[in-house]
């Protein structure tokens, strides 16, 4: 049940360009409708690379018009991303820069290596994140730090990552260089037990809930509640309970 997406496009440091969107767009969208997927990790196949951001030398090659087109195919395909009806993790295994932290922001959960190095840094280059950046990052770790971040294009590692709660989970880097994979996994594990239609419809209560005012946001769990209480999942998981064993969810 737990699928890993890993990022290989080792000689351009994992950049974000046309055919690599195209392939993670119809990578997402297989994973959409499948009942069999629990939880997906995004990770490098690259050692020390997470990935750089946008493939800057093939922006520099597009029309005006062009460039435009491109941040709104990679805003769109990190949106696909957030909104994967899963759970999803972001393993940072290295450095993670602009669209490379904005896909990693699209996901519920980042664990990285206390080496890894994360920033929005698009304001060097007189620009501004494109691909959901200024939304997710405060939503994340508060306006004011986001705004420090964002204006000043700083790069932090895991360590102070996760000391203003941009990760979840920092690790010491491996021999093998893929220590937050493996912490990834580890939690990926956790998930696999609990009932996948709950699984679903947690992830959709929280995701609607936080955009809105607390009353509405418990008339949102309520509808969502409901939405559990006819599955074998539900049962499956009361007989469980009552018969002292695992529960054996098949999923719905």
């Amino acid at each position: 049940g737990i699928v890993v997406l890993g990022l290989n496009r080792s000689y351009a440091k994992n950049a974000l360009n046309k055919n690599l969107l195209k392939m993670m767009s119809k990578a997402v969208d297989a994973l959409k409708s499948d009942k069999k997927v629990r939880t997906v990790i995004f990770r490098s196949e690259v050692p020390g690379i997470f990935c750089a951001g946008a493939d800057l030398k093939e922006r520099a090659k597009m029309h005006s018009s062009e460039v435009s087109s491109f941040v709104s195919k990679a805003r769109a395909t990190i949106n696909e991303m957030a909104n994967l009806p899963v759970p999803t993790i972001a393993a940072i295994d290295g450095t993670a820069l602009g669209g490379g932290l904005e896909l990693a922001l699209a996901c519920d959960i980042r664990v990285a290596a206390s080496s890894a190095k994360m920033g929005l840094v698009e304001t060097k280059l007189a620009i501004i994140p494109g691909a959901g950046g200024t939304q997710r990052l405060p939503r994340t770790i508060g306006v004011s730090l986001a705004k420090e971040l964002i204006f000043s294009a700083r790069i932090v590692d895991g360590e102070e990552a996760k000391s203003i709660g941009l990760i979840s989970h920092v690790v010491e880097q491996n021999e093998a260089g893929d220590a937050a994979y493996r912490r990834a996994l580890a939690l990926a594990k956790e998930f696999l037990p609990q009932g996948p239609v709950a699984m679903r419809v947690a992830k959709l209560a929280i995701n609607q809930g936080m955009e809105v005012d607390l009353v509405t946001g418990l008339a949102i769990e309520e509808a969502c509640y409901a939405q559990t209480i006819p599955t074998k999942d539900r049962i499956e998981g009361l007989l469980a309970f009552k018969e002292k064993r695992p529960p054996r969810y098949k999923g719905e």
